[in-house]
């Protein structure tokens, strides 16, 4: 059984990110970013899309797998914690167990890996959703960690 992987991009380049999507041989990429745009060079959906592709990696962008505004801003305000029960409660959402279907769906026919924003995954609402899928895939997980 193929492991489930993990990323974020914090404080790396696009080329790290791909360097070590190669180097853990995935085949596709799950942006799990409600907001798919980013301020760092080759991370906006488009741009990403593009780059990875060029690398023979499949992306797709699962919006209803993001947290949501509130716990986006607990997180950036320096409280994390708060961001759990508000991610939690979104995922009760039609859309998001669409997405979660989905994704469990994905990560059985291929190499996937999940990305999102924070370096840390203990930070970042990725795990959970790794967490989720995992419970039903029963797939170990492995959060990769770009060389920064």
């Amino acid at each position: 059984m193929a492991d489930l992987l993990t990323i974020g991009y914090q404080n790396c380049t696009v080329d790290d990110v791909l360097a070590e999507l190669r180097r853990a041989r995935v085949s596709l990429l799950i942006d799990v970013r409600a907001v798919p745009q980013s301020r760092k060079p080759g991370f906006s959906k488009r741009q990403l899309a593009a780059g990875l592709d060029e690398h023979g990696i499949a992306y797709v962008h699962l919006q209803g797998l993001g947290t949501p505004k509130p716990g986006r801003d607990a997180v950036r305000a320096g409280h994390p914690e708060r961001m759990e029960p508000i991610f939690r409660e979104h995922m009760r959402s039609d859309r998001a167990q669409a997405d979660l279907a989905q994704a469990k769906q994905l990560v059985r026919q291929r190499r996937a890996c999940l990305l999102c924003f924070e370096r840390d995954p203990m930070t970042c609402h990725r795990r959970f959703v790794a967490e989720m899928i995992s419970a039903e895939t029963g797939q170990p997980i492995v959060h990769l960690h770009p060389p920064v």
